[in-house]
């Protein structure tokens, strides 16, 4: 039992996958990583019969290592959670190892992204129901790298970005939980502290000892504009670094496909639309282009139907000829399968018919369908 932990009331969500395993007392999994509460009743037993999650590991205490094996995304996603939060906090108490486990953080998760491309961007869309703000920070980070890569940004660049992506919203840390879970018109004064968060993030990291001037610029210029309507200096055009445009449009695309109290969420194809828009006005046409080759037609993470009527979820992305892989997950009838079954949308049997987007997702192990676990 030592490292498992009682799970706190209140950190298991109706209707949201679960980011860990679940235990009972005697350390039996209850339930797998993925699994989805579907109603009170569920959660009462759960409780009921007694519930606990692995320890987070302190990643920080750990000299950064190269591992030769593949990451697991999945495994690695409540660490990763609890090592931003570690993070932000050290910054926030302006801690001597703040700048050391920044970079090592951002190194982190660019080798998670670099290793399993394909399952950390399932990570942004299997998550994005009610996602906290830790969540929404970890997606930008992956975004961020993720398309900078396709963008063509050199690495050391791309490193400072990821930094960059995981502490630029680091002012909005102690509300932005509040504010998206409420579902009232923004006062004068939250969106005067929404607007003044890249000035107090950077006053943050200045105090904590971090002054790298790509990070600080990319976090200062995040909300500038291509045709000059942003903010806080009104730039225009090439003024504005490509990594800050890259920051802001991962920012957007999240909004975009996360559930709010206040709002529902887009759909992955309306999403996509608006990306291509943004690319005419808001943005360098080459930073939303790289962002949509990242995501593809049908992102990882994504449910879909098939022509058979089945419905999967992507796990692969589009590559040459071959068309997106999915794992067929419920059949034709609504009833779930016992396993997962692959199939190849380039044979019509099971080309992809629709996007399948329910206001609660179904139950699935994430790590058994990505085949990180036998």
């Amino acid at each position: 039992m030592s490292d498992l932990i009682r799970i706190a009331p209140g950190a298991l969500t109706i209707g949201k996958p679960l980011p860990w395993d679940v235990f009972d007392s005697d350390g039996n999994v209850l339930l797998r990583q993925g699994y989805v509460i579907q109603s009170d009743y569920q959660l009462d037993r759960l409780y009921e019969r007694g519930q606990f999650k692995p320890r987070a590991i302190d990643r920080l205490k750990e000299p950064p290592t190269e591992e030769l094996h593949t990451c697991n995304p999945f495994s690695e996603y409540a660490d990763l959670l609890a090592t931003l939060e570690a993070t932000l906090d050290a910054i926030t108490s302006q801690e001597a190892t703040a700048q050391r486990r920044l970079l090592d953080l951002s190194r982190l998760l660019e080798r998670i992204c670099d290793q399993a491309p394909d399952a950390t961007l399932a990570l942004v869309h299997l998550y994005s129901i009610n996602p906290n703000i830790y969540e929404q920070i970890l997606f930008y980070g992956i975004l961020c790298h993720l398309t900078a890569k396709q963008f063509g940004l050199e690495h050391k660049r791309t490193t400072v970005l990821t930094a960059a992506a995981l502490t630029a919203n680091l002012a909005l840390v102690p509300v932005a939980d509040q504010l998206n879970a409420s579902n009232h018109v923004l006062t004068t004064e939250q969106r005067a502290v929404i607007r003044k968060h890249p000035q107090r993030s950077l006053q943050a990291l200045e105090a904590a000892g971090i002054s790298n001037t790509f990070l600080m610029r990319t976090i200062a210029q995040h909300h500038e504009q291509y045709d000059g309507s942003g903010y806080p200096e009104g730039l225009v055009g090439a003024d504005i670094l490509p990594e800050a445009e890259i920051l802001a449009l991962s920012e957007r695309y999240v909004a975009m496909i996360t559930k709010r109290a206040y709002r529902s969420r887009m759909t992955i194809t309306d999403a996509r639309k608006l990306l291509s828009v943004l690319g005419n006005s808001q943005f360098r046409p080459a930073v939303p282009q790289a962002l949509l080759a990242v995501l593809s037609s049908y992102p990882p993470g994504v449910l879909v139907r098939l022509a058979n009527n089945e419905v999967g979820v992507v796990t692969k992305r589009a590559s040459g000829p071959r068309g997106p892989i999915v794992k067929a997950i419920i059949d034709a009838q609504d009833n779930h399968y016992n396993g997962v079954f692959e199939r190849d949308t380039n044979n019509p049997e099971y080309a992809i018919a629709q996007l399948e987007e329910p206001e609660i997702m179904p139950s699935m192990d994430f790590s058994l369908i990505w085949e990180f676990r036998d």
